[in-house]
């Protein structure tokens, strides 16, 4: 039986991982159409910031804090049978959700300026002392009346991909991010470059997606004969509970996100372009966190909080331990392929239109200093879930705050002597921080501790993704070749590359022992 919830976990995840893994494909497309579009220039600096503001309060309202306080309240009402109940919460909390958000996004919409003030200090004071800077403020304002209403439709789309998820339905939420994408590629593409002003069309594109992405969820929620009638259900026992889980969880989960924004606004004091170099490494950093972390955290979180911690705690420590193996086994690799090959990427993504090699060059050096903190991001998203399944969202909380601080303490050091790849090094930096205090509060409570066996793994699959990064490093070609090829044998000599390298980690892996049972177990 044991083996068997295993392999449906397994499963789960490499079906989400896949459709993510399309989802992926599809953003890459995305950001490859902008960056020929826009490049590292002004204007893509305040496309970038208009898109961000968004989708950190969608980060705080949807997917993270939101799934992470529904589940499991939604999970345990399913287990009863109680078909009323489970619709009751449902109305209840759709039309409380839905309510709250709306009213934020409509303040978003006419407070844009304070929040370009706020998250943009930089060209705020630009703004203000009439300098050539100031015309970033003025359309990031504009920018962002546009795109915020996405927040409503994103979040009720989170809302119904968490209950799909509850029900064991994992493909159509992973999905779903695919629509976007494809709306702002076909924006970027075909509409966009017959505009004076691309980056409007680019947010109206964002809109666009948001609401086809709701529009997709609703038939397969009504084939599962769930039918929802929003209601406002603040003091339902329910939604107080979730409310409750979610308040404090909004920090837990969104610490990177935070950092990121904290970056945001102290880049708006840097030169033209370093938001879009932060952007570029970013978006090259959410491939691996989309396709693996994600999924296998989406997977996980739904089989801890069907488990009673009390009365089976070995299997919470099991199903927990899978987790931290599996997305290690796959983020060392990304991590040091990414390291090893960071220019070489960056070209073959992004380098053509308006981005130019001196863009491939300064996106590099921010990759470079990102990257270093991406297994702890993708840790920090499994074993947060550890605390989600029990019902604590104030550890993480606590763990968060601190990140949060010594981000902006490390941002402050860091900035000055480094410009934006100061900025970029801060998120890793505080990414660390966050997981090492995760990890230190669940082992003081005596819920879960990283078994010698699981340390020896992790030792072992570093140890193989170092050799396949030395491979690539003494192999690789000079980045002058790179610039002078062509994209078609860039692109060739990449997936060579990659192909090395995941051959040299995978034989490693094997000769030190690392079996494919020990990530069905």
């Amino acid at each position: 039986m044991e083996n068997k919830k295993k392999s449906v976990l397994l499963r789960s995840g490499a079906v989400t991982a896949s459709a993510t893994f399309l989802s992926r494909i599809l953003g890459m497309l995305r950001d490859i159409a902008i960056a020929s579009l826009l490049g590292a220039s002004l204007s893509a600096d305040v496309y970038f910031f208009a898109n961000r503001i968004p989708n950190f309060f969608r980060r705080l309202f949807a997917e993270g804090a939101f799934s992470q306080a529904f589940v499991p309240v939604m999970s345990k009402t399913k287990e009863t049978g109680d078909k009323a109940a489970l619709k009751e919460l449902l109305d209840m909390t759709t039309g409380t959700l839905g309510a709250i958000v709306l009213l934020i996004t409509l303040i978003g919409m006419i407070a844009s300026p304070i929040l370009t003030a706020v998250f943009g200090w930089g060209w705020y004071q630009a703004f203000i002392n009439h300098t050539d800077e100031a015309i970033k403020f003025t359309q990031a304002s504009y920018l962002l009346k546009i795109t915020f209403p996405y927040l409503f439709f994103i979040t009720l789309t989170a809302l119904s991909s968490a209950v799909l998820n509850v029900f064991g339905k994992f493909l159509i939420p992973a999905i779903t991010p695919c629509v976007l994408n494809i709306s702002l590629i076909s924006f970027a593409f075909f509409v966009a470059p017959h505009f004076d002003d691309p980056i409007v069309v680019l947010a109206y594109g964002m809109v666009v997606g948001g609401v086809l992405q709701l529009c997709l969820q609703i038939p397969f929620l009504l084939k599962l004969k769930i039918f929802i009638l929003p209601k406002w259900g603040w003091s339902h026992e329910g939604v107080k509970t979730i409310r409750h889980l979610m308040i404090p969880a909004i920090v837990g989960v969104s610490a990177s996100q935070i950092n990121l924004i904290v970056n945001t606004a102290l880049a708006s004091f840097l030169a033209t372009g370093a938001i879009s170099y932060l952007y570029y490494s970013d978006r090259l950093l959410e491939f691996p966190i989309g396709i693996f972390a994600v999924a296998i955290s989406t997977v996980i979180l739904p089989a801890l909080s069907r488990i009673d911690i009390k009365a089976d705690h070995e299997k919470y420590i099991k199903t927990l331990d899978w987790g931290v193996r599996l997305v290690l086994l796959l983020g060392i690799p990304s991590m040091c392929g990414i390291i090893s090959l960071s220019e070489p990427i960056l070209r073959v993504i992004f380098m053509r239109g308006a981005f130019t090699p001196e863009h491939v060059h300064l996106s590099s050096a921010s990759l470079l200093a990102s990257v270093s903190g991406l297994c702890a991001i993708m840790l920090v998203r499994v074993i947060v879930q550890g605390f989600a399944a029990i019902q604590d969202t104030k550890t993480p909380v606590k763990c968060s705050l601190i990140a949060i601080i010594s981000n902006i303490i490390f941002n402050l050091c860091l900035v000055w002597p480094l410009g934006y790849v100061g900025l970029a090094l801060s998120t890793a930096l505080a990414a660390y921080v966050n997981l090492s205090l995760l990890l230190f509060f669940l082992y003081k409570r005596k819920i879960y501790t990283v078994s010698s066996g699981t340390i020896l793994f992790i030792l072992k699959a570093l140890f193989a993704g170092i050799a396949m990064a030395l491979v690539i490093h003494f192999t690789v070609l000079d980045f002058n070749r790179w610039i002078s090829m062509s994209t078609l044998e860039s692109i060739f000599y990449l997936t060579g590359y990659v192909i090395l390298g995941g051959i040299t980690y995978v034989a490693v892996c094997l000769a030190l022992g690392i079996k494919p049972r020990m990530i069905r177990m």
